[in-house]
C-alpha cells in the first residue's frame, strides 16, 4: 500500500494513495500513518477495502509528512555509501576510511518537514544548509536485540527523507545534532509505502536535484550498511519502537564536496526522490 496523511478540507486524516486519488479513513482513528502503524494489522485491514474508504482527487488534498511528528528523534547513518567517503576525504583535505560500524547520529522530531513545505534559510543562523537525500526506514513492530535474519518482519515501510544540514554549525559545534535539527530541515514523504510494495529496498534509485539540475543520483544497492544490518545494531543498545524512523545514508553529491561549494539560496528548489516511493519539492525561503 501506498499510505499519506493530509489535509482534506481541513480536516487532517490518513489516507490511502492509489494514482490520482485518496482514499480516507472515516472517523478519527486514523488520522495519521502513525496510527496505522499502531493498530497493526487492523489498521492495515482498515484501508484494504477501497469501498470502504471516502476517494477524493489527490490533488483536493494537502499532503504532511506521513509522521508528522515522530514520537522520538530520527535515527540517521552517516557515510554509509562508499562514494561519500571519498568526498568527504576531499572535505576534509586527508583520508577518511569507510566506517567499520555504522555511524549513527539523531534528527530532532521538530525538523520534520512536508513533502512540499518551505525550508527557511535563516542567514543569521547558518549560510551553509546542503542536501542529502535518503532512504528512510520505518519500523513497524518493535523490538530488542533483533536478529537481521529476523529484521525485515519489522520494517513497515519507506519513505524519502532530505538530511538538511547546517555545515557551518556542524562544523563548528563539532557533532550533527544542532546542525542537523534546524526547524524543517527534514523534508519527508511523500508517502510510506508498506514494504511487501517495495520488495527489496536495496534496489532503488535515488537521486536529489536543485533548481533542476541533479546533484546526487545513486542506488541504494551500494549501501554499505544493509536495511537488516542497521536494524540489528541498533536494536543492539535500545528497544526499537513502532514508528521509528531510521535514514539509511545519503550518496555522493552533497553541496558542500562541489568545486567550489555550492549552498542552498533563497528561492532554490530542492527535489529528493526515489523510484517506487516519490518525489519531494521544497523551495527554501528566506527567514
Amino acid at each position: 500500500m501506498r499510505l499519506a496523511t493530509l489535509v482534506h478540507q481541513t480536516r487532517q486524516t490518513a489516507a490511502r494513495v492509489v494514482d490520482d486519488h485518496a482514499y480516507l479513513a472515516t472517523g478519527d482513528a486514523y488520522r495519521s500513518v502513525l496510527d496505522i502503524i499502531d493498530a497493526g494489522p487492523v489498521g492495515l485491514d482498515a484501508f484494504s477495502d477501497l469501498d470502504r474508504l471516502i476517494q477524493v482527487e489527490l490533488k483536493e488534498c494537502k499532503l504532511l509528512a506521513p509522521i508528522p511528528r515522530p514520537r522520538s528523534n530520527i535515527m540517521c547513518l552517516g557515510l554509509n555509501y562508499l562514494e561519500h567517503v571519498n568526498e568527504n576525504s576531499r572535505i576534509m583535505g586527508r583520508k577518511v576510511n569507510a566506517p567499520e560500524h555504522p555511524i549513527v547520529f539523531t534528527k530532532a522530531p521538530g525538523s520534520v518537514n512536508s513533502p512540499q513545505g518551505d525550508i527557511v534559510l535563516d542567514t543569521n543562523v547558518t549560510r551553509k544548509l546542503d542536501w542529502e537525500v535518503e532512504l528512510a526506514v520505518v519500523i513497524g513492530k518493535g523490538g530488542k536485540g533483533i536478529l537481521a535474519s529476523n529484521a525485515m518482519q519489522h520494517v513497515f515501510g519507506y519513505t524519502v527523507l532530505n538530511d538538511v544540514t547546517a555545515r557551518d554549525l556542524q562544523r563548528q559545534h563539532k557533532q550533527f545534532f544542532i546542525g542537523k535539527s534546524l526547524d524543517g530541515a527534514c523534508p519527508m514523504g511523500p508517502l510510506i509505502v508498506t514494504a511487501d510494495e517495495i520488495g527489496d529496498p536495496h534496489e532503488l534509485d535515488i537521486c536529489s536535484r536543485v533548481n533542476d539540475q541533479i546533484q546526487q543520483t545513486a542506488n541504494t544497492r551500494q549501501m554499505m550498511f544493509k536495511v537488516p544490518e542497521i536494524i540489528e545494531i541498533l536494536s543492539r543498545t535500545r528497544t526499537l519502537e513502532a514508528g521509528d524512523i531510521i535514514a539509511t545514508g545519503t550518496p555522493s553529491g552533497v553541496g558542500v564536496a562541489q568545486d567550489p561549494p555550492r549552498f542552498l539560496q533563497a528561492g532554490d528548489i530542492l527535489e529528493s526522490e526515489i523510484s517506487g516511493i516519490g518525489c519531494l519539492r521544497n523551495q527554501i525561503i528566506a527567514e
